[in-house]
């Protein structure tokens, strides 16, 4: 969903809408000759999140599917238990970001505030105003155990099909997706932002709004593994993580305990499984 605000460099002429890409002239440089040729680059601006009127954390990502982000990101954080406990969001633009204004169960708010976080994030950083060690590493519950299945085939025949589904990714070259691999073996959703936790949040966000069952799939990541995206999808429940780089041993030691399955490397040579190799078939 791309966000209307007023006139500024950001907006998209014709639509009027925050644009996700720019066009920019740039110096193209090739066999020691140089040409000016228009090239297209992804957007990122600042968004604020805040839970009854309190702001809480201020990330860089692209302005689209905030909703989206705004749900999971909630989700993933533990800052809600279900997606019911968000009462309202709502998109407020302006030309410096988006506030994305968000109304939660009173109990909810609560918990918030006790934790005293004011997060400020940046791309690729997904525990920036952590106060605590036990803040920064949070362990979810082990994920059901009998989760989906698949086969090594269909993981990456996924990574081949969600390709199509990048579109930002197409004209820029610069950003991150997560996708929604179902039981059947088929890409229903894909999630884009030049960050990857973000993406990974947007994709959270929206199967959840969708009531998704999340042990009845798998994730697939254009990016690393690292522990806060194993973090993320155990806490929801997501029980199986294939990404197309390699996992931290955090991530691994954390996949372990969560009963997670975690693949890396998966790309068309071959892939590498890093733990709980049972939903494997």
């Amino acid at each position: 969903m791309n966000i209307r605000i007023p006139p500024s460099p950001n907006v998209d002429e014709a639509t009027g809408e925050y644009a996700t890409s720019a066009r920019v002239t740039v110096e193209r440089w090739r066999d020691g000759k140089r040409e000016a040729v228009d090239d297209v680059v992804a957007e990122e601006v600042p968004i604020a999140l805040e839970y009854n009127g309190i702001s809480h954390a201020v990330m860089m990502a692209t302005p689209a599917d905030l909703e989206d982000f705004a749900l999971g990101f909630s989700l993933t954080e533990g800052i809600l238990a279900a997606p019911g406990e968000l009462y309202e969001c709502e998109i407020v633009p302006g030309c410096e970001g988006v506030q994305v204004q968000m109304r939660i169960a009173t109990e909810r708010f609560v918990a918030l505030k006790e934790k005293r976080r004011n997060l400020t994030g940046r791309t690729g950083c997904g525990l920036c105003g952590a106060e605590t060690l036990e803040q920064a590493v949070r362990h979810p519950k082990a994920v059901a155990h009998d989760g989906a299945r698949f086969t090594i085939a269909q993981i990456h025949a996924a990574l081949e099909q969600m390709q199509g589904g990048q579109r930002l990714q197409q004209l820029t070259g610069a950003t991150h997706a997560a996708a929604w691999l179902d039981e059947e073996g088929k890409i229903v959703l894909v999630r884009e932002d030049v960050g990857r936790h973000n993406a990974l949040d947007k994709l959270i966000g929206a199967l959840a709004e969708a009531r998704t069952d999340f042990a009845r799939g798998a994730l697939i990541i254009t990016s690393r593994a690292s522990y806060e995206m194993v973090q993320k999808a155990a806490t929801v429940g997501i029980g199986f993580i294939a990404a197309i780089s390699a996992p931290t041993a955090l991530a691994i030691r954390l996949a372990e305990e969560t009963d997670v399955t975690l693949l890396g490397f998966v790309r068309k040579q071959g892939h590498v499984v890093y733990a709980r190799p049972h939903r494997m078939r």
